[in-house]
């Protein structure tokens, strides 16, 4: 059975509890954007790119058996391990579940207060375009 949402923010936060420095904690975030699958180019257009992003990302999304599944990619390092992060998190979950999601641990690793201004703007926006997603396949859910 696959870990809640609360269940995988938890693992991350007792990850990021491992390291010490800052350093080491960026490495780690790009070391999981290393681990992101490849987004194919047929998905690298202008509109599945996230609006207020400083980098270019690209997220794309599929509802199969009532989940919504992300995939994503970035040219920058450490937004394309942000990114993955949050897949982690919100991918393979109900629109409701990615809804409800409080994102705590973005706070938790203490992400917000270790980003430039402009790279935890980029953050939000990429939640806020998965909430998106996961808002627009509830929708259509109940029309269908």
């Amino acid at each position: 059975m696959a870990n809640t949402i609360e269940q995988t923010e938890a693992e991350i936060i007792d990850e990021f509890s491992l390291f010490d420095s800052w350093d080491d904690k960026y490495e780690y975030i790009i070391d999981l954007g290393k681990k992101l699958a490849p987004l194919p180019d047929e998905h690298k257009k202008d509109e599945n790119k996230v609006k207020g992003c400083q980098s270019t990302v690209w997220l794309v999304a599929h509802y199969r058996e009532g989940k919504v599944h992300f995939r994503a990619e970035s040219d920058a390092v450490i937004v394309k391990g942000l990114i993955s992060m949050l897949i982690r998190v919100l991918s393979g979950h109900t629109p409701d579940e990615i809804l409800n999601a409080n994102m705590d641990f973005i706070n938790k690793i203490g992400m917000t207060s270790h980003l430039a201004q402009t790279r935890s703007n980029g953050l939000l926006a990429m939640v806020r375009q998965m909430k998106n997603y996961a808002l627009a396949f509830k929708s259509l859910k109940f029309d269908a």
